[in-house]
């Protein structure tokens, strides 16, 4: 997207810069609720009680109302079962659902992106459900003792139900939350010795591993199939202690001719705390051959590939071929504008998750104190440079003397920013495109092939030990 002024006329930056009515008191509701769970809902102390009388004073006049009125009320009196710890998280989550459409509408403002109607039904069937009543009743536990109640006893709960959970591909997803969510708390144990707690991030895992819990919540079945061309615009590196993520983001143009849509395809993978930087790649290629096209610079020719109702593939090498080559700031400039956006699944509803593919051209970048930020025709957009990985060759200095951006426009800390995932930018005269997840497939540049030679060590000695564990 270019400033209007310069001849695009594809950007409005000033939506991004405009308050927005009802935000703040919906995330101070929200914030009233967090803090509760601070010093635990076991003997709630009255500024408790006034952060649970705040959520449910937020959802008054809505169909959640009188169910949640009844479990600010249980909780507290120190009474609150599960259902009513279900509903208190229930109530959070529509609140930041509801912000997070406010601003996703503020956001197809500025760009100009329309997005299909899709709806998403919940998935029949109680497929381990002992498994999420037991994973219920820990985070159900965890809400009563509070983040300063936590102990390793306390957290170690979990670790019997996340074990019974991976094997199962229809738990996965809820185990891997589980399972980080647990190894934070651990690594924060006891919690009545922390002097700060992360207290927005563990409300959100606890709130969205509650309502995982639930019959329907956990399912997200492919609704389709995609077939035609895949343009990959960039990759999203996400890495925790003890998973790994790329997220690829593109522009699917069906074979059928009708308009082209943003798309996302994940791959993830569990990780040792002893990989990291270009290692990650090591433990992400062999489940996907996405990650060499994109690397390789081409696109994906897609036949009936799994698609959900949100336009998030569910990857299968037997469902793509590689295609011809594709760049993605082409793609970018000739496709992104006119392809539609993605849905949001309901659980994804959280201002946190807008991630919107956007081109940024014709800026000038300059500092805010540490923050780096894109001056859009007089508009001013801070730049997230701690999102970008050191597992590529993108750099935030490479981003300063850029002049146009391939990014992710998201909402943080009571703004939008963007996240750079490629840059144009001038190296010995010459333009060339630096790209976040260019070692997706390797590489030949010097450091990120000696960080590379690191990892591979690190991960032959691990392969090397499981194998003896195993054969003993």
């Amino acid at each position: 997207m270019v400033p209007a002024d310069e001849g695009g006329g594809l950007m409005r930056a000033d939506p991004l810069t405009e308050p927005l009515d009802g935000l703040d008191e919906a995330l101070a509701a929200v914030d009233a609720f967090d803090r509760a769970l601070v010093h635990g809902l076991l003997r709630p102390q009255p500024a408790q009680a006034e952060g649970l009388a705040a959520l449910a004073g937020a959802v008054a006049g809505t169909p959640l109302a009188a169910r949640v009125e009844e479990a600010a009320g249980k909780a507290a009196a120190g009474a609150a079962g599960e259902d009513h710890l279900t509903a208190l998280a229930a109530a959070r989550t529509a609140l930041l659902g509801a912000a997070h459409d406010a601003l996703l509408a503020r956001a197809d403002e500025a760009t100009g992106r329309t997005r299909a109607e899709e709806s998403f039904a919940a998935e029949p069937g109680g497929h381990g459900a002992n498994l999420r009543a037991a994973a219920r009743a820990w985070l159900c536990d965890l809400a009563r003792a509070g983040w300063h109640g936590i102990d390793h006893d306390l957290v170690a709960q979990a670790d019997t139900v996340v074990a019974a959970m991976l094997p199962d591909p229809a738990l996965r997803r809820h185990a891997a939350l589980l399972d980080g969510f647990a190894a934070e708390l651990a690594a924060s144990c006891p919690g009545a010795g922390l002097e700060r707690v992360p207290v927005r991030r563990w409300a959100d895992l606890w709130a969205r591993a509650l309502l995982l819990t639930h019959r329907g919540a956990a399912g997200r079945p492919a609704t389709g199939t995609a077939t035609g061309r895949l343009l990959p615009l960039g990759i999203d590196l996400q890495e925790h202690p003890t998973a790994v993520q790329a997220q690829v983001h593109a522009v699917f143009e069906p074979a059928d001719g009708t308009a082209p849509r943003l798309v996302r395809a994940s791959v993830s993978a569990p990780k040792p705390d002893t990989v990291v930087g270009a290692g990650l790649w090591q433990l992400l290629r062999p489940r996907t051959s996405l990650l060499a096209a994109f690397g390789e610079g081409r696109s994906m020719e897609l036949d009936a590939m799994p698609v959900t109702a949100g336009s998030d593939l569910i990857w299968d090498d037997a469902h793509a071929k590689p295609g011809a080559a594709a760049d993605p700031f082409a793609t970018a400039r000739v496709a992104l504008a006119g392809a539609a956006g993605q849905t949001t699944a309901p659980l994804d509803r959280h201002p946190a998750l807008i991630a919107e593919p956007v081109l940024l051209e014709g800026y000038t970048a300059d500092r805010d104190g540490d923050t780096l930020v894109f001056d859009l025709a007089g508009h001013r957009l801070a730049v997230d440079t701690d999102r970008i990985p050191v597992a590529g060759p993108l750099t935030p200095e490479a981003v300063a003397a850029s002049g146009a951006c391939i990014g992710l426009l998201r909402w943080d800390a009571g703004a939008f920013r963007v996240q750079p995932l490629a840059v144009e930018t001038t190296v010995r005269r010459k333009a060339v495109a630096v790209h976040a997840g260019a070692w997706a497939a390797g590489t030949a540049d010097k450091n990120g092939a000696k960080a590379e030679k690191a990892a591979t060590d690190a991960v032959s000695v691990l392969r090397e030990r499981a194998g003896r564990l195993l054969r003993a």
